[in-house]
């Protein structure tokens, strides 16, 4: 089990200075797993990042940032390619930076919610599996994993639940398509996280480990020993990453809504949330 941290933590858009600085810090405190936002086409140097994180020994993954303009459901054609494409950019850089899984909600853009009947719901089902089956198919082509990421009630309205990933991965059945759990977003949706991590089994590729309230894990209410039961039952052994945002970068704190700070500071969120992960799972 490797235990890494998003750059979110700190900073947002990354760039290659930053990660030059953050790398070594994050590695320092005990992490040895960093994951990097793709937000804009040209916010860092993939090859550089690639070096970067080489040389200090952390496993990578990315994180796909789905604005209004990318977004794989959306009945406008043109925003629905541009999705496509933007994933496929994302899907290159890690393999370009060296690791594998590109995680986040990869169907939607973040925010969006909007009412569905039933014929709505199949329709745009039957949209993503069609996309994620060609996404999925290039992401082998490049030794690359998609893992799709249920997001709570408030950011979207299509993909709320551990069950609804299931659905559409089960669908799409290829092996560069899985699932990445958020403790954040399941604490508001599932009726049991443990329940949930069991259900999803050998398809969860990768998870997020994020308190109630985006603070260090293991100082708030997500039921942590029942996450720790589950990963043990199912035999997960891929990256725990904490995500968390900085309410300095006006941008990401809007967009996550981040209006305060949760620890003393950005710093001890990820330090005291590594130290808990350890105790926790390793």
């Amino acid at each position: 089990m490797r235990f890494g941290v998003n750059t979110w933590v700190w900073t947002s858009p990354l760039t290659t200075d930053e990660l030059k600085t953050l790398a070594p810090k994050v590695k320092g405190m005990g992490f040895d797993w960093i994951e990097l936002p793709v937000e804009g086409l040209n916010d860092f140097d993939y090859v550089e990042a690639g070096k970067i994180v080489k040389d200090n020994g952390l496993g990578v993954s990315m994180c796909a940032a789905m604005g209004p303009d990318r977004d794989l459901i959306h009945e406008d054609a043109a925003i629905r390619e541009n999705g496509a494409a933007y994933i496929r950019h994302c899907l290159q850089a890690i393999q370009t930076v060296g690791g594998t899984n590109l995680v986040g909600p990869i169907y939607s853009a973040v925010g969006r919610v909007w009412q569905q009947s039933a014929d709505d719901r199949a329709r745009d089902l039957d949209t993503l599996v069609a996309q994620l089956s060609a996404l999925a198919r290039f992401a082998g082509d490049h030794g690359a994993v998609m893992c799709i990421e249920p997001l709570n009630r408030f950011e979207t309205s299509f993909i709320n639940l551990a069950s609804q990933a299931i659905e559409v991965v089960d669908r799409v059945d290829h092996a560069s398509c899985k699932i990445m759990l958020d403790t954040f977003h399941m604490n508001v949706e599932e009726k049991s996280l443990g329940a949930a991590i069991r259900q999803t089994g050998k398809r969860m590729a990768h998870l997020h480990a994020c308190e109630n309230d985006r603070g260090a894990p293991g100082s708030g209410n997500v039921t942590w020993n029942e996450v720790a039961a589950a990963v043990r039952d199912i035999g997960y052994d891929g990256p725990v990453v904490i995500e968390s945002f900085t309410n300095k970068v006006k941008s990401i704190a809007r967009a996550a809504a981040i209006w305060r700070p949760f620890e003393e500071s950005q710093d001890a969120l990820a330090q005291n949330g590594v130290n808990f992960l350890k105790r926790l799972l390793a």
